[in-house]
């Protein structure tokens, strides 16, 4: 699959197919194609279609294929953001944040990535079920504003608010810690966790989560009559 990722803080990816080449997509990402496109929907078994679900993805996966000749399908940002490209190797796996994955040759594959602490997952809000993308393939994943990147050694590590944390290889392992302090906890206007992720790895942060910009605008929506 040749790509090329065009906009700004919309932007879409359009690819480009061989004949009889597949791109693997979430439901609802293709925004234009060539007519000699086929599209094949597919759920991949009970396990595979609970797990997408559980990831903040679609139970089910559109298979486009080029036939006759070579094909183009446009698949456009959901949100005001960024689209990233990855490649995947076995052994070189990526963990990506809820909903991130846009689309995929036709060998990567999807699951779900717990974190390894139930605390974690019970007080840290965003990002307590991740996606992993693992196989053979580009995958392209959809952030959220723009992404600042880290190379974090051995040991060392970042803190990230909720949210923040878009995608990091899976060397890195993270966790959740309570901010320090009642009064910072309560009065700092930064919440009570922070997700702290530890290297060797690569890591990914976005600036805008969808979750903060949905907060913000939530306080001018009319609850009542």
């Amino acid at each position: 699959m040749k790509y090329s990722i065009q906009g700004d803080t919309l932007p879409v990816a359009i690819c480009t197919l061989d004949a009889g080449e597949s791109v693997i997509t979430e439901s609802g990402a293709m925004s234009w194609m060539s007519p000699n496109m086929k599209m094949d929907t597919k759920g991949g078994g009970i396990g595979k279609m609970v797990g997408r679900a559980f990831s903040g993805e679609s139970i089910f996966q559109n298979i486009y294929t080029a036939q006759g000749g070579e094909g183009m399908i446009a698949l456009a940002s959901s949100f005001p953001g960024c689209i990233k490209a990855f490649e995947i190797t076995p052994g070189n796996s990526i963990i990506l944040q809820k909903s991130a994955f846009l689309a995929g040759d036709s060998g990567v594959e999807l699951s779900i990535h717990f974190k390894k602490k139930l605390g974690a997952g019970l007080f840290g809000g965003e990002g307590f079920i991740m996606q992993k993308v693992s196989g053979t393939g580009t995958v392209l994943a959809e952030f959220d504003g723009h992404v600042v990147e880290y190379e974090l050694e051995a040991g060392q590590q970042l803190i990230l608010d909720t949210g923040y944390l878009a995608a990091m290889t899976e060397g890195c392992s993270m966790d959740i810690q309570t901010v320090p302090g009642i009064k910072n906890m309560f009065l700092g206007g930064e919440g009570i966790f922070n997700t702290v992720v530890t290297g060797p790895g690569h890591v990914w942060v976005q600036t805008m989560p969808i979750s903060n910009v949905a907060a913000a605008i939530s306080r001018y929506i009319p609850t009542g009559n």
